[in-house]
């Protein structure tokens, strides 16, 4: 899989009433190995709740977390308030997501794929824009993904050398089981590894604060085996 440029993809919605143009912040691509079909989820940049085009009081007051993911035929909606709410996940189809998208993912031209560490470091050291991308699978499902994502954190030491990648939000899918939707499955998540074969995910699930307290929180940790790629981007 050819890694984006993530400083250049994008999409748009159709609506006349609002063309709304999203940031491409990480893509999670489902491949089902007995057909070998795969879809794509892209997911974007997360915003604030507003009142769109208003003459003033932009915001809303009971104000929200807004983070869409797009997929080929049904996206997810998160809406992300103070407190936990049913409204949390919204499972949409995605031609009425702002009346279907036209997308705008541009492949980098030039980059180097990052196979070893002194390569890694180097890469980090310099400024290239780096992606990486995860790939996991579940062999009793049949089911693989690959998630690929801008690295936004590099953690980097020189004695003794090591590194570790940081970012999130990305699109974690689950595939412990085959869900009548893949949008079903889908959990907002941040990955973090410090070698090729696995990673760690911490995701977003419902999190008690205090009794009668709970919120939606990055605490449900999950190590995988994984298969980790790492680009810099020139």
């Amino acid at each position: 899989m050819t890694p984006l440029d993530y400083g250049r993809s994008f999409l748009i919605g159709k609506a006349t009433s609002n063309e709304v143009r999203f940031w491409v912040e990480s893509r999670t691509r489902v491949i089902d190995e007995t057909d070998g079909k795969t879809e794509d989820y892209i997911q974007t940049g997360s915003c604030k709740s507003e009142d769109t085009f208003a003459e003033r009081d932009l915001f809303y007051r009971d104000n929200y977390d807004f983070l869409p993911i797009f997929g080929p035929e049904y996206g997810v909606i998160y809406r992300r308030k103070a407190a936990v709410n049913p409204h949390y996940k919204s499972c949409v189809a995605s031609e009425r997501m702002w009346d279907g998208q036209i997308y705008h993912l541009t492949d980098a031209k030039r980059y180097e794929e990052l196979t070893d560490l002194q390569a890694i470091l180097e890469a980090t050291r310099a400024f290239y824009p780096l992606v990486a991308q995860t790939e996991i699978w579940n062999e009793e499902t049949k089911l693989r993904a690959i998630i690929e994502y801008p690295v936004k954190t590099m953690n980097t030491r020189r004695e003794p050398t090591i590194y570790q990648v940081d970012t999130g939000p990305v699109a974690f899918p689950d595939l412990t089981e085959r869900h009548a939707r893949v949008v079903d499955g889908l959990s907002l998540g941040f990955v973090a590894f410090n070698a090729a074969h696995f990673a760690d995910f911490i995701l977003e699930v419902p999190t008690t604060l205090a009794p009668g307290v709970t919120t939606h929180h990055y605490m449900h940790q999950i190590s995988l085996p994984a298969r980790n790629r790492l680009f810099a981007i020139k």
